[in-house]
C-alpha cells in the first residue's frame, strides 16, 4: 500500500538537502544532553541457540506504567549509541515505552563477543535475539524499528515471521532501509565524503577485531584499500565462502516481490532525495495490504529533521503509530 499523503514531511527551506539531512541524522550535537534512555540502560548479552552472543541495552520504565517495548536496530557501522538511535529511543521512552537498543555483531563495543566476523547475511542471530527479547517481555506489545541496514534486517525479520510468528511483535518499521546493497555500495563509493565516513569506521572496526583475535585475522592488505567495494571483495575472498560480492549482496537484497506477503503490519519510510538508497527501488516493490510505504520528497538518509530543534519527523510518527496500536489492542470487546 502506498502512502496516502497524510503524513507529509515538509522541512524548512534550509533543510531541503538530502546531504544535509543525512549528515544531521548522525551528528552528535542532536544527542547532546541528558537522556533518560541511557540513564536507565542495563547491558544485556543475548546468547542464541547457535552460541552467538549479541550485546544490547534495555531501558525499562521501572515502576512506571509501560505502553510496550520498542526494539531499535542501527545501521551499518552504527551502534546502539548512534545519534538517530539515541534520539528515537529518548522520544519513545518519554512517550511511555521501554526501549531495547540491540547491537549487531562487531558493532559498538561488541567485537569481543564472537570470534567470527559480521556479515549482513547473518539474519538468524538477529532474528533469534529479537525473538528472545520479545519472549522476555511477553506481557507487552513489542515493536521493531530498523534504520538503513537495520531496516533491511527488520524487513527480513518480518518476512521470516510468515513461517514462525513472534506473537507479541505487532509492528515492524524500516526507515531508509537498504534494498539493493550492491547498488548502494557503488553509490557510496562515488561520493567522497560518504565513502570516507563509512570506510574509516569499517577499517577501525576491523583493526579492533584483529587486535582481539590476532591468530584469526590479518587485515594488513585490507587496510590499504580505499573503496568500500574493494574492501568487500577482499574480505569476502579471504574470510567467506562467497564466490563474489554480487553473490553476497544478492543474499540479503530486498527487491520486487521479496516482501510481498508479509503477515505482520509493516511501515517503510524513505525519501526521494536519499543520497545512498535509490528511490526507484521502492516504487518497484510489490506490497500487500499490511505494508504501508511512505516516500517523502525530502529527508535524506535516516534524517527527516524538521526544524531548528533538530527533531526528526519519524520520532512523533512512531510514537503516534504505536500508541494507536496499543489503544486498539486493549479496547474492550463489545458483546
Amino acid at each position: 500500500m502506498k502512502n496516502s499523503g497524510n503524513d507529509s514531511f515538509q522541512p524548512p527551506w534550509y533543510l531541503r538537502s538530502g546531504q544535509i539531512q543525512t549528515i544531521l541524522a548522525s551528528i552528535h550535537l542532536r544527542a547532546w544532553g541528558k537522556n533518560p534512555v541511557r540513564d536507565a540502560a542495563r547491558e544485556m548479552i543475548i546468547k542464541t541457540p547457535q552460541g552467538i552472543r549479541l550485546q544490547g541495552y534495555h531501558s525499562s520504565r521501572g515502576s512506571a506504567i509501560s505502553r510496550g517495548l520498542v526494539i531499535l536496530l542501527h545501521g551499518w557501522e552504527g551502534s546502539a549509541d548512534s545519534t538517530y538511535i539515541a534520539c528515537t529511543g529518548k522520544a519513545l521512552y518519554q512517550r511511555g515505552y521501554d526501549i531495547f537498543r540491540l547491537n549487531l555483531r562487531d558493532h559498538g563495543s561488541s567485537h569481543h563477543l564472537n570470534r567470527g566476523l559480521f556479515y549482513a547475511v547473518l539474519l538468524e542471530e538477529v532474528l533469534q535475539a529479537v525473538r528472545q527479547i520479545s519472549r522476555h517481555e511477553k506481557e507487552k506489545l513489542v515493536f521493531l524499528v530498523g534504520f538503513s541496514l537495520g531496516g533491511n534486517f527488520a524487513l527480513r525479520i518480518a518476512r521470516e515471521m510468515r513461517q514462525a510468528p513472534i506473537d507479541n511483535l505487532r509492528h515492524v518499521v524500516a526507515i531508509s532501509p537498504v534494498l539493493d546493497p550492491e547498488k548502494a555500495t557503488v553509490i557510496i563509493d562515488r561520493q567522497a565524503m560518504i565513502r570516507r565516513y563509512f570506510l574509516k569506521k569499517w577499517l577501525q572496526s576491523l583493526q579492533i577485531k584483529q587486535g582481539l583475535f590476532p591468530d584469526a585475522y590479518d587485515f594488513s592488505e585490507v587496510l590499504k584499500l580505499n573503496t568500500i567495494m574493494a574492501v568487500t571483495d577482499k574480505m569476502l575472498d579471504q574470510y567467506s565462502d562467497f564466490n563474489s560480492a554480487s553473490e553476497y549482496f544478492k543474499a540479503y537484497s530486498i527487491l520486487y516481490d521479496s516482501i510481498d506477503d508479509l503477515s505482520v503490519p509493516t511501515t517503510i519510510i524513505t525519501a526521494a532525495d536519499d543520497p545512498i538508497i535509490p528511490v526507484e527501488d521502492f516504487y518497484q516493490l510489490k506490497l500487500n495490504h499490511l505494508t504501508n510505504l511512505i516516500i517523502h520528497t525530502y529527508g535524506g538518509h535516516n534524517g527527516f529533521i524538521d526544524g531548528f530543534f533538530m527533531k526528526s519527523w519519524y520520532e512523533k510518527k512512531l510514537a503516534n503509530l504505536f500508541d494507536e496500536m496499543v489503544y486498539t489492542a486493549f479496547q474492550p470487546i463489545n458483546p
